[in-house]
């Protein structure tokens, strides 16, 4: 039942990501009077639609791609020689079709967020315009270099005074190089070299630290030792066992570091500081020792007019494309993982998960999704939008036409490279669900 929930939440996530891209194909074909014969939300044969006047609106079989088929569209085409043909029209114009499809997806990306953060906005703490270390993981990269709570990220590499966001995306695309940090500790500044481990499962890169910040109560498993002991969600925890909690990482350590043994947690609920002892309990399953509580970074919701909320829009979605950026530069320069890749499967377990969590989530993981879509489509490889355009751009620049066995050859090349692409996702997927070890 969870599959098939899975499924069906990828589908509605997949079909607004594939409907609006195709839809800014199709606009600016007809702006430019191109005939389109086609508009298909899927590959495949045709399931159901409507035909216009000159092009059939239709759904296929294949739910996981769609196309607009304009007329003439590749050499050879009985209606190449159409004034009203793809190829008949000038370069620029054929590069305007192709980059209006990634073009709407970023628009609908930063849409998303923007009318999202007119009715909740996560309002950023001071934490959030900071970089101080909440906790250091016992022999990590982090911890070997010296690294401890409380120490302030002055500067990394070429970012000064970097915020959370500015060292995690650093953290991530650099396993294996040498990262430069300037660190201040007590009124006192030095520098120091961190080397983040690659992490088989994920192929990323992992310094063992983690962000300094209020947390509180995110979740609490029904039956188990917290809910018995009256912690609720929201409660913002400061202490376990008398120790400072400052990051979500603490509470962990010390439950699973327990043995057994009662840990006491100190918390503020509406104000009052309250303090309650929890006996873990064994999780055979996780092999682990738990009191049944989820922690996370305090959060604080609040509206933003349209202005702001667009302007913020905006922000996170530059911040988005540069992580994603950062991400693909790691791979070829071998800094990541190709592990750090998502399918199909993957993407509808965290559409399954989104949905659930609610409104807030889903529109988040759409709005990424979306935005992820924009930019591998214009990346150039054949068959690809910024295939299109790059090859457009080659004959721009050689002042003629590539030939016709030219144009096939590449976009067979490209469309063999897809392939092997998602069947290598695919069974990364697969590989990720499998237990380490």
């Amino acid at each position: 039942m969870l599959i098939a929930e899975n499924i069906l939440w990828l589908l509605v996530l997949i079909g607004v990501m594939i409907l609006v891209h195709e839809l800014g194909h199709f606009m600016v074909a007809r702006f430019f009077d191109v005939r389109v014969e086609v508009f298909s939300i899927g590959f495949g044969p045709r399931l159901f639609g409507r035909r216009g006047r000159e092009t059939d609106f239709r759904v296929s079989a294949i739910p996981f791609g769609g196309y607009v088929r304009m007329a003439g569209e590749q050499p050879g085409d009985q209606a190449a020689d159409d004034p009203r043909a793809f190829l008949s029209k000038p370069r620029w114009q054929r590069m305007l079709i192709a980059f209006a499809g990634p073009a709407m997806n970023v628009v609908l990306a930063v849409s998303l967020l923007t009318g999202m953060f007119l009715f909740k906005y996560p309002k950023p703490v001071a934490s959030d315009f900071t970089a101080v270390i909440g906790h250091v993981s016992p022999n990590s990269p982090a911890a070997k270099a010296g690294l401890r709570e409380g120490d302030r990220i002055v500067r990394i590499d070429d970012i000064v005074n970097p915020n959370w966001d500015d060292v995690t995306i650093r953290e991530i695309s650099s396993a294996n190089r040498p990262l430069q940090l300037e660190i201040e500790r007590a009124g006192r500044r030095f520098n120091v070299t961190v080397v983040p481990a690659l992490t088989p499962k994920e192929g990323v890169g992992y310094a063992g630290w983690a962000q300094e910040a209020e947390i509180q109560v995110s979740e609490v498993s029904p039956g188990m030792p917290a809910e018995k002991a009256g912690l609720k969600k929201g409660d913002l925890l400061l202490a376990v066992n008398h120790e400072p909690i400052r990051s979500r990482y603490k509470l962990q350590d010390v439950v699973r570091a327990s043995e057994g043994k009662p840990v006491e947690i100190e918390f503020i609920r509406n104000g009052e500081r309250m303090s309650v002892a929890i006996q873990p309990v064994y999780s055979e399953q996780e092999k682990r020792w738990m009191i049944g509580l989820a922690p996370d970074h305090r959060v604080i919701y609040t509206r933003l007019p349209l202005n702001q909320a667009f302007r913020e829009s905006v922000r996170q979605n530059m911040r988005g494309a540069t992580l994603i950026f950062e991400f693909l530069r790691g791979i070829v320069a071998q800094r990541m993982s190709p592990k750090t890749l998502d399918g199909p499967i993957r993407i509808a377990q965290l559409s399954g998960d989104a949905a659930r969590q609610g409104a807030y989530s889903f529109i988040n993981l759409m709005a990424a999704v979306s935005l992820n879509l924009a930019i591998i489509n214009l990346l150039p490889i054949p068959i690809l939008d910024g295939g299109i355009i790059l090859m457009l751009l080659v004959e721009m620049a050689v002042r003629r036409d590539l030939s016709i066995q030219v144009k096939e050859a590449v976009f067979k090349f490209g469309f063999v490279f897809l392939l092997m692409i998602m069947a290598f996702v695919i069974f990364n997927d697969i590989s990720k669900m499998l237990p380490s070890g």
